[in-house]
C-alpha cells in the first residue's frame, strides 16, 4: 500500500492507483496514531513538508521502501533513520525552482509598487498614482544559493541589478558574487532568504541581523519560516527599520497568531512558492517513477541519502 499523508495528488498517481493500492488522507499528517497504523502495512509513504517523518514515524512501517518528498527541503524528514532501516529517500529536488523563482520576483515587484495597496485604494475609489521603487539600479542579495535562488538570479538577468549571495556550501554563483552573510544584509537593497531550517540557520534573521539592513530593504522568504524570529521583524517592520517584507513561509504553518495582519508593509502568502500546475505536474512524474522503481526493486534516480535502491 502506498499512504498519501498529504495534499498530494495528480493524474499520475491515478495512473498508478491501477496498480498499487493508494490511501490518500490530506489531513493524515496532523493525526499521528492514524498515520503509524496505515504505515504498519505500507511500502510506500508520500508527504509535502508538514509530515514529520522522524524516527517514530519511520520506526512504525516495517515494509516501507520508499519516502518520496514532494517539494524541496528536506528537514521533516530523518534520513539518517531511513538509512539505517534500508529506506530510499527519493525528493524532486530543483524541478519547482523556476517557480519559487518567479514568486520571488513578482513579490518583490509587489511590494516595491506597492501593488496590493494601491490595488485596494483604487478599489475604494481613490486614484492614488504615488511613485514606486524599481528594482533596476538595485542590489540583490540572496541569503542561501541552492537551486531556486540559482533560478531567481536567472530572471534577474535582465533587470540590470548588481546580485551578491551568501551561501558557504554553494560551490558557484553563476550570475552572483560571493559575499559574507553581514555584507548582504548590509549592502542589500531586496534580500530574498533561500535557506533551509536547522541549527545554523534557525532564527538567524533576529533584532541584530535586521539591525545591519538599510531601512529602505525588502526582505523575501521562500526559504524556511524559522529562519526568521519573527517577533523581532514584526517589531522592526512597525518601528520602520525596514521598508517591507513578503513571506512566503513562516515559523509555524499555518499559524496560529495574528501577526502581521495588520501591517500594510507585509505581503502575507501560504506557502505557495514551489506550487504551480507545471511544477507539480513535473514534481509527480518523478515521485511515481520513483515508487514504481521502489517497489519493483529498480536503482532510484532521485535518491537523496545514501540508500539508492531498495533490497529484495
Amino acid at each position: 500500500m502506498i499512504v498519501i499523508s498529504e495534499d498530494v495528488w495528480s493524474d499520475e498517481f491515478a495512473a498508478l492507483q491501477k496498480s498499487f493500492p493508494i490511501t490518500h488522507e490530506p489531513d493524515l499528517w496532523n493525526r499521528r496514531d492514524d498515520l503509524k497504523k496505515l504505515l504498519s502495512g505500507a511500502s510506500a509513504l508520500v508527504v509535502r513538508n508538514r509530515t514529520s517523518v522522524n524516527r517514530e514515524i519511520i520506526e512504525s512501517a516495517p515494509n516501507l521502501r520508499i519516502i518520496a518528498r514532494a517539494g524541496v527541503g528536506l528537514d521533516n524528514i530523518d534520513i539518517a533513520c531511513a538509512d539505517e532501516r534500508g529506506v530510499v529517500v527519493s525528493a524532486a529536488l530543483g524541478i519547482n525552482a523556476v517557480a519559487v523563482g518567479e514568486l520571488t520576483l513578482g513579490l518583490a515587484i509587489t511590494l516595491l509598487r506597492d501593488v496590493v495597496a494601491r490595488d485596494l485604494s483604487t478599489r475604494s475609489g481613490e486614484w492614488n498614482r504615488g511613485a514606486g521603487t524599481e528594482i533596476s539600479g538595485k542590489t540583490w542579495g540572496y541569503l542561501g544559493f541552492g537551486a531556486t535562488a540559482r533560478a531567481t538570479s536567472k530572471l534577474l538577468s535582465g533587470f540590470n541589478c548588481k546580485q551578491i549571495a551568501y551561501d558557504p556550501y554553494a560551490k558557484e554563483f553563476a550570475g552572483a558574487e560571493s559575499k559574507s552573510f553581514d555584507e548582504v544584509i548590509s549592502q542589500a537593497d531586496i534580500i530574498s532568504i533561500h535557506l533551509p531550517a536547522n541549527a545554523e540557520t534557525t532564527n538567524s534573521i533576529n533584532s541584530a541581523a535586521i539591525g545591519k539592513m538599510k531601512k529602505s530593504a525588502v526582505l523575501i522568504n521562500v526559504g524556511r519560516g524559522e529562519v526568521i524570529d519573527e517577533v523581532a521583524l514584526e517589531s522592526a517592520l512597525k518601528e520602520g527599520k525596514i521598508a517591507g517584507a513578503a513571506l512566503d513561509v513562516r515559523a509555524v504553518e499555518p499559524p496560529k497568531d495574528d501577526r502581521f495582519k495588520n501591517l500594510k508593509n507585509v505581503i502575507l502568502t501560504p506557502h505557495i512558492a514551489g506550487i504551480t500546475r507545471e511544477s507539480q505536474r513535473a514534481i509527480n512524474q518523478v515521485l511515481v517513477s520513483e515508487i514504481e522503481r521502489a517497489l519493483k526493486g529498480e536503482a532510484q534516480q532521485h535518491a537523496v541519502g545514501k540508500v539508492k535502491q531498495v533490497r529484495t
